[in-house]
This record gives C-alpha cells, structure tokens and sequence, in this order.
C-alpha cells in the first residue's frame, strides 16, 4: 500500500503543472490515458522492469538541466542523405528550418495542427493501450495523456524518400514530451530517420501500424548531449506479409531507456530491433523488448551490442512471448556486451515463453572482454594498442549495424563509430 501511495504522490507532484488538452479529435484517447495513468501511478525501481535503472530523473516534476552540445566540429547525421527533414527545437516543430510537408504518397500533418476528422484518431493511443499488457508501461501512458506535439504519417505508396526528423536541444531544462503515428496502407514502404539529442529530458512514443504487405525501416541515433535523459518507446502491429526493422545507435547520454513492444496479428510477418550502444564514465542504458508471436510463420530478430568503459552501465531486457496458434514461429534473441574495464557491467534479463510446439526460438547473453589473442594478432602486425582495440569494437558491433538494409545508412553509421572511438582512445 505504501509504494502504491508513493507512487500516486509522485504521480500528482510530476502532472500538476502540465496541460491536459480536453478538445480534439485526441481528447478522448487523452483523457482514457490520464485514468489508465492514475490507476497505475508512475514507475519505480522496486517494479520488475525497473529494477536495474533507476526511474526517478524520468518522473521527477523538473527535468534535470543537461548543457546542449556544439556541433562545430562534426557534421550531424543523415546531413548527405536525400530526406524529407522535420526540425524539432526542444520538443516544438520549427516550420521556418523543415522542409515543406508535401512528399508523393504520404500524408504528413502535425499533432498540434491535426483537425478533427483525422485517420490517426483510430491509431492515437491505440497500440500503446495494447502494449500495457502484461507489462504496464507508465511513462508511455503519461506520454498519450499530455504530448502535444509530433506527427502524424499515413503511407499509401513507396514514399520518395526518407522522413528525417530532427530533434535540436537548446535549452538547459527543456523537458519534451512528443507522440508521433505512422500507418502503413497496405503494400506501402517508409523509412523513417531519426536523430539528436531532443532535450534535456525526453519522452517520446511511437505507434507504427504496418498493414499487410507493408514495409517500414527505421533509423535512429541518440547523443552527443552526454547529460540528456530520455525514454522512448516503439508500439508496433504487423500484418500478414508486414515487414518492421528498427535500429538505434546511442553514444552518450546520462539515462536512455529504449522500449520496443511489437506484436504480429498477421502471418508471415517479419521484424527486426537492432541496437549498438557505446557508453563511457556516467552512461546508463536500457533496451527493454517485448514481442509477441501471435500468427503463423513470423520471424523476429533482437540484436543488441553494448560497448562499455569507465563504469558505464548497460541494460537489456528482451522477451519473446509465442501464443498457442503461433506455430512455424522464428524467434532469435542476442544480448552482448564488451566490457573494457573492470568497473562497468552489463545487466541482463533475456526471455523465452511460448505455447506453440513447432517453433525454433533462441537467445542468449554473453558479457566480456577485448579478445587478447585478437588483440596480439593486430598489434604483431604494426598496429598500435588503443587502433587495434577500436578495430575489434567495430568488429563487435558489425552484427547490430548490419541490420541496417540500405548500406549507405549503415555505413554512415560506422563512420560516427569509428569518430566516437577515435575520440575516445586514450581515455
């Protein structure tokens, strides 16, 4: 009784000075949200999902101030990739540094601008009140009840080219809360490009529904903002035939928590999560899973690489759930981390629970060291100790990039590797 009261205290002291909006095409879905919220309360580290990091930052009434970062001396992601850009300054839309919103087969409309007759009233909240079973996901209530910005995307043909949303941090106490929803007609194909560190604290909610035959890719990277705080969650629902694959670079950042909750309705369905992680000195981050089998003949993939020094600390919770009917279901799960000192540790929870009796399901988590033998054989060749050390990082983290498809991304992506790394050698 007393933690759930605690939690209820919490709950009030974090929502007292936010704004519920109570007009809309979304004031419903707001307003089941901010009931659902208040029968659960807010998290806490005595919860089973949070019990290896710490929720408080995350609920606390003000967002700790973390100091934005310059970017003077690196080009940000994605800049050489032909994309649709959307600005985002602290959580709010900058019209005058996005582009125009108009892309041939996709629909793009503001959350704050939306009217009342939107497709999106049938996705608001929707897969995010199906994703709080069996595991409640507080923050992500919290996050439909109040966001008031994001987009919203509907798809009804192969979109000409990426959706990149940026997100600018420029305030030291800025505090965003943001809900983006992305509907995939079917047969329809999206890639979505995410980057930045958004805010000093961040919340931010995703619900992708991918219908029959449609395709969606989706590309983030968190940092540099080294005192930024953030939680994201993806709610995912696939079709028959529906493809889904996510990937998630983050360097830096105090307190990151990166939630996936996929579910396949629909047979054949694929999706893919990946995650390469690289933390050094106060870094704390949780990948927390959660997919559900619920047709025939789906394959799902967890990938996930922490890279680890100066007491950084790395989480991975995943979960594979296949019902009874999920037969023919394919299920791999892979959690490892590289450890380059003593003093930081990776803390695992892998999860297998299937009904169906044909299946071929798998996971595992190893945790360790630089290879010494690896290592020697480089240094033999000529090549100093901290390059040889940074080669066989990358070589670590090549399996979770190499879920990327489109190889100029994935390849954008090892060149910040390789720059956080050569920043990092010596330290």
């Amino acid at each position: 009784m007393a933690v759930l009261q605690a939690k209820q205290d919490a709950l009030s002291a974090r929502i007292s000075g936010l704004d519920l909006q109570k007009e809309g095409w979304a004031a419903s879905a707001r307003a089941d949200a901010l009931g659902r919220l208040g029968a659960m309360g807010l998290p806490s580290k005595r919860d089973e999902y949070w019990r290896y990091t710490d929720p408080t930052s995350l609920t606390a009434v003000e967002a700790p101030k973390a100091a934005p970062f310059s970017y003077s001396d690196e080009a940000m992601v994605f800049t050489g990739v032909d994309r649709l850009r959307l600005v985002f300054v602290d959580g709010m839309f900058d019209a005058s540094a996005s582009d125009d919103l108009a892309l041939t087969g996709v629909e793009i409309s503001l959350l704050s601008e939306a009217g009342d007759i939107h497709w999106a009233r049938e996705l608001y909240g929707v897969l995010e009140t199906r994703g709080q079973t069996p595991v409640q996901r507080p923050l992500a209530v919290l996050n439909t009840a109040f966001a008031t910005q994001g987009v919203m995307i509907r798809v009804t043909g192969k979109a000409a080219r990426p959706i990149s949303m940026i997100y600018l941090h420029k305030s030291d106490d800025s505090d965003a809360i943001m809900h983006h929803c992305i509907k995939i007609e079917p047969g329809a194909d999206l890639t979505i490009l995410e980057n930045g560190p958004a805010a000093a604290r961040f919340n931010a909610v995703m619900e992708v529904d991918v219908a029959d035959g449609g395709r969606f890719h989706h590309i983030r990277t968190q940092g540099r903002d080294h005192e930024r705080r953030a939680v994201t969650h993806i709610f995912a629902r696939l079709g028959a035939g529906a493809l889904f694959k996510s990937f998630t670079l983050t360097a830096n950042g105090r307190l990151t928590r990166n939630e996936a909750i996929i579910e396949f309705l629909g047979d054949d369905g694929v999706a893919h999560v990946a995650g390469a992680a690289v933390g050094d000195g106060d870094f704390h981050h949780d990948d927390t899973v959660f997919v559900t089998h619920d047709a025939l003949r789906c394959e799902s993939r967890q990938v996930f690489k922490k890279v680890l020094k100066n007491g950084a600390v790395g989480v991975f919770q995943g979960k594979i759930l296949v019902k009874s009917g999920a037969q023919k279901t394919d299920g791999y799960q892979i959690s490892q981390s590289l450890l380059l000192d003593g003093d930081s540790q990776f803390l695992a929870k892998p999860e297998l629970e299937i009904y169906a009796d044909d299946v071929q399901c798998s996971h595992g988590s190893t945790s360790g060291a630089i290879d010494e033998d690896a290592l020697f054989y480089l240094r033999s060749r000529g090549v100093p100790e901290r390059k040889a050390q940074s080669l066989l990082v990358l070589a670590f983290l090549a399996e979770a990039i190499s879920e990327i498809e489109d190889e100029t991304l994935a390849e954008d992506i090892r060149i910040r590797m390789e720059n956080w790394l050569s920043r990092h050698e010596g330290k």
